[in-house]
C-alpha cells in the first residue's frame, strides 16, 4: 500500500469511527449529515470551518450572556455613584490585573507574584513621563505619549521578568517572581529623584477628552469596562490561537514540545509580555482610580492579594479573574462595616481557604459542580463553550 493510500484509507477510517462527535453547523442537513467529508470537525482545517465556528458561536451565547452583558452595561444607571466607582470601577481595575496572572498561570503553568509589580511599573511610569503634584519629578509629556511609553515600559519589564523566571518551576518561579516584586518596592519606597519615596506621586488623573471629565464615576466606570472587555477577549483569542495552543502544550509537557521543534522559552517569554500588557493597562487605571501611585501600591500585601483574587474565581477561567475581584472588593468595601479594619485580611483568608478546600477551580469551578450535581445529564459542551 502507497503513502497516499494509507492516508486515504486513514481519513476515512476517521470520518466512520465509532464514538467520534462531529459538531454539525445550525444550518446542516440531513444530507450534509450523510457527507462526512462536508463536516467542520474544529481543530481540523477545512473549507467549513468558518462556518461551523460561526455556528459553535451563535450557540454559545446562552441567555446568561446577554444577562451579563446588560447587567454590566446598566450597572451604573442601577447604582448609586459610590457604588458604581468603588465597586464596579474597582472590580474590573483589579480584575485585569488578576486576569494577566490567571493567564500565565492557567494557560502557562507559571504562577507570577510580579503582575502587580508591573502594574505599578506603568503607574510609575506614567506620573513620572507626565504629570503630577512632584513638578520638580514629572517631565510633563503629553497624557497619550505619556501613557503609550508606560505600557511600552511596564511590557519590556514584564519580557524581562519572564526571561529571567521561565526557566524555574514550581515554587522557584514563584520565589524569583517575589524577590523581583519586592525589590521593586524597595526600589521606590527608598528613591526620592524618580519615584519621591514613601510619599508617592500624586494628582494622576484620566485627561478630559470630548468634554468628558473621565475620572467621574459613570464614565469611567465605562472606560474600565471597554478595557476589561478588551483584556478578555484578546485572552480568549490568543488561548485558541496557535501560539495559545503551543503554550498550552508547553505548559503540560515542556519537553515534548521542544522535541517537536517549538521554543518553550521563547513561548514563555512572548506569555510573560502579554500577561505585561493587560496587567499595565490595569496598573494605569489603578493609578487614575487612586489618583496616586505610592510603594503601598506594589507592596506585598498587594501581590498576594492579586494571587488571591485570581484564585477565588479559578484561574482556569479568563472570567474568573473579575469573578473573584468582585467578591474581593464587596468584601474589603462592606466588611470593615462588621468587623475592625485591622481583621479584613483574617476575613478574606477564610474566605480563600473556604472556597479553595471545597473547590480547588474557585468559585467558577464550584458553580460548574452544583451544576452538574444538579443536572447530571447535561449535554456535553463543545470546545468552544467549555471555558467562559
Amino acid at each position: 500500500m502507497s503513502a497516499a493510500q494509507w492516508r486515504r484509507a486513514m481519513k476515512s477510517g476517521e470520518s466512520s469511527a465509532p464514538g467520534r462527535h462531529h459538531v454539525l453547523p445550525a444550518h446542516a442537513g440531513a444530507a450534509t449529515a450523510t457527507s462526512p467529508a462536508h463536516i467542520p470537525v474544529y481543530g481540523v482545517q477545512g473549507n467549513s470551518d468558518a462556518a461551523g465556528w460561526f455556528a459553535v458561536l451563535q450557540r454559545s451565547l446562552q441567555a446568561r450572556h446577554i444577562l451579563v452583558a446588560l447587567f454590566v452595561l446598566l450597572f451604573p444607571l442601577l447604582a448609586t455613584p459610590f457604588i458604581t466607582f468603588q465597586v464596579g470601577a474597582q472590580s474590573l481595575i483589579l480584575g485585569m490585573i488578576a486576569l494577566s496572572l490567571g493567564f500565565l498561570a492557567g494557560y502557562g503553568g507559571m504562577v507570577s507574584l510580579a503582575q502587580m509589580t508591573v502594574a505599578g511599573i506603568a503607574g510609575y511610569a506614567m506620573a513620572v513621563l507626565g504629570t503630577s503634584s512632584a513638578t520638580e519629578i514629572s517631565l510633563g509629556w503629553p497624557w497619550w505619549i505619556a501613557v503609550a511609553f508606560a505600557l511600552l515600559i511596564a511590557v519590556a519589564c514584564s519580557a524581562l521578568i519572564g526571561w529571567l523566571s521561565v526557566r524555574t518551576e514550581g515554587i522557584y518561579t514563584i520565589m524569583i517572581t517575589l524577590a523581583i516584586g519586592v525589590a521593586f518596592y524597595y526600589l521606590v519606597l527608598q528613591n526620592y529623584s524618580v519615584f519621591n519615596g514613601f510619599q508617592g506621586l500624586r494628582e494622576l488623573k484620566p485627561p478630559t477628552l470630548l468634554g468628558i471629565g473621565w475620572r467621574e464615576p459613570i464614565p469611567f466606570y465605562f472606560l474600565s469596562l471597554a478595557c476589561a472587555l478588551a483584556g478578555y477577549f484578546l485572552v480568549r483569542y490568543v488561548v485558541r490561537a496557535p501560539f495559545g495552543i503551543a503554550l498550552q502544550g508547553i505548559r503540560d509537557n515542556p519537553r515534548r514540545m521542544g522535541a517537536l521543534g517549538y521554543s518553550v522559552v521563547a513561548h514563555r517569554v512572548a506569555a510573560y509580555a502579554l500577561s505585561g500588557l493587560i496587567a499595565a493597562v490595569g496598573g494605569i487605571l489603578l493609578a487614575w482610580y487612586n489618583a496616586l501611585i505610592t510603594p503601598g501600591s506594589v507592596g506585598m500585601s498587594w501581590m498576594i492579594n492579586i494571587l488571591v483574587i485570581a484564585v477565588l474565581g479559578g484561574v482556569k477561567h479568563p472570567i474568573g479573574a473579575f469573578v473573584g475581584a468582585i467578591v474581593f472588593v464587596l468584601l474589603q468595601t462592606f466588611a470593615i462595616d462588621l468587623i475592625d479594619r485591622e481583621r479584613f485580611n483574617l476575613v478574606i483568608g477564610t474566605v480563600f481557604l473556604a472556597i479553595v478546600l471545597f473547590s480547588p477551580d474557585g468559585l467558577l469551578g464550584l458553580w460548574a459542580k452544583l451544576r452538574s450535581r444538579f443536572s447530571p445529564k447535561q449535554a456535553i459542551s463543545s470546545p468552544l463553550r467549555r471555558q467562559l
